[in-house]
């Protein structure tokens, strides 16, 4: 199975108010998360601005028998999502999947909830927006885990388990980054208008890929630990986007798109706003195209 190590970490505390959970501070952190938290309070480097992880003494992986995704761990930004998360992050443990979630600063109960399901979390004591609890994922799945793989997968229900354990299976063919796609099948069902805004997107941004996608900015995606480790994202919230996608499209990566069906149910469109999602990926996209030109 994934390993989970918490050697590195220098000190363990109760949490407050959480009889059930461990809190470990991590040592001393590199990269977007750390400096903007500490940037946040006005003080750069501190160890006690450092985010918090949480193992939950319940833990649904303590006494597993070997499974066949144990070479896997899956990370979960979170962000008031106390709704659904929990059955989010249960089916993916009951699948035999070790999983991160990143509580970006919710303040429902969504820390609670995902202790609740048995995965790791790493906490921020302020909200750094979607790149930034990216860049704490795939950093806590390095330093915490010995997984070869590291999947992403929404808090909100749109991505579906099958999916996840089918890009697993095909990243182990010898691909180094497997990408979710809407449009290499029929099953994700989108108004038109949010068809022809995300494919004027891709194409903008297959202008400066490495490699010719038919889905921009889709979250279900599965890289290698290497890959994760030469990750570096400079924004922190929705801008992240066009910048992964640019970092994990490099030519020298061995890139695939895998079918996935994205489910839009009324909850993650209320909450979502689809529509104007789309609209914001195609100004980020050229927006990030604009500013960086071609590829180096």
């Amino acid at each position: 199975m994934t390993a989970i190590s918490t050697e590195e970490s220098p000190t363990a505390t109760p949490s407050t108010g959480e009889a059930a959970a461990t809190v470990v501070r991590p040592a001393a952190r590199t990269g977007l998360a750390s400096r903007a938290m500490a940037a946040a309070h006005g003080d750069r480097g501190q160890l006690g601005l450092q985010p918090q992880l949480h193992l939950a003494t319940s833990d649904q992986r303590d006494g597993r028998a070997p499974g066949p995704w144990d070479d896997t761990v899956v990370v979960v930004r979170v962000y008031n999502e106390a709704t659904v998360v929990r059955s989010v992050i249960e089916e993916l443990v009951q699948a035999g999947l070790s999983v991160i979630a990143v509580d970006d600063a919710s303040t429902d109960a969504s820390a609670r909830e995902i202790d609740a399901a048995g995965a790791l979390r790493v906490s921020h004591p302020v909200n750094l927006g979607a790149g930034g609890a990216l860049q704490t994922g795939y950093e806590a799945a390095l330093r915490f885990t010995d997984a070869r793989y590291i999947g992403c997968f929404d808090a909100d229900g749109q991505h579906q388990l099958s999916d996840l354990l089918s890009m697993i299976e095909r990243i182990r063919e010898g691909y180094d980054v497997v990408m979710g796609s809407r449009f290499l099948d029929s099953r994700t069902h989108m108004s038109p208008l949010r068809r022809f805004i995300l494919r004027v997107a891709t194409r903008v941004m297959n202008r400066r890929s490495g490699h010719r996608l038919t889905d921009a900015h889709n979250g279900l995606r599965l890289i290698t630990r290497d890959v994760a480790a030469r990750i570096r994202l400079s924004h922190t919230g929705m801008a992240y986007a066009s910048e992964l996608e640019e970092q994990l499209t490099s030519p020298d990566l061995r890139v695939v798109e895998h079918p996935v069906h994205i489910l839009y149910t009324d909850y993650s469109r209320a909450k979502g706003q689809p529509l104007l999602n789309s609209v914001n990926i195609l100004a980020d996209t050229i927006a990030h195209r604009i500013s960086h030109g071609g590829r180096s």
